[in-house]
């Protein structure tokens, strides 16, 4: 499952519309209809996964029954954002990512804990 937004980093860097797109759930895929479409959204509405300076993987959640990849990354100018990856098994069993929360991280609460 992880292996899916794996593949899709290396896209986004690359500006390989079609393989982020492909990695889409179809739901997605028909939302935008294009690879383009997609890219654009991404490049706009969700910067830090665009072009991440760097990616560590947290784990798994289940977020409304489906599972969720929780990743912190580091977008270029050094600002931490944790992602959630909410992921959709399709019926040949491959995943697909059906969306993505950003959230921001606040360093002060986690150095409290």
């Amino acid at each position: 499952m992880s292996d899916v937004v794996e593949c899709q980093n290396p896209a986004f860097n690359d500006d390989d519309a079609t393989t982020a797109f492909s990695l889409a759930c179809p739901e997605l895929q028909r939302q935008f209809r294009r690879p383009h479409a997609f890219m654009e959204m991404i490049k706009t509405s969700y910067r830090p996964v665009y072009r991440p300076r760097s990616v560590v993987f947290e784990g798994v959640l289940h977020i409304q029954q489906r599972p969720a990849l929780q990743l912190m990354l580091m977008t270029q100018t050094g600002t931490l954002v944790r992602a959630l990856y909410i992921m959709h098994q399709q019926s040949d069993c491959s995943w697909r990512i059906a969306g993505c929360q950003l959230l921001p991280v606040n360093i002060e609460d986690r150095h409290r804990r």
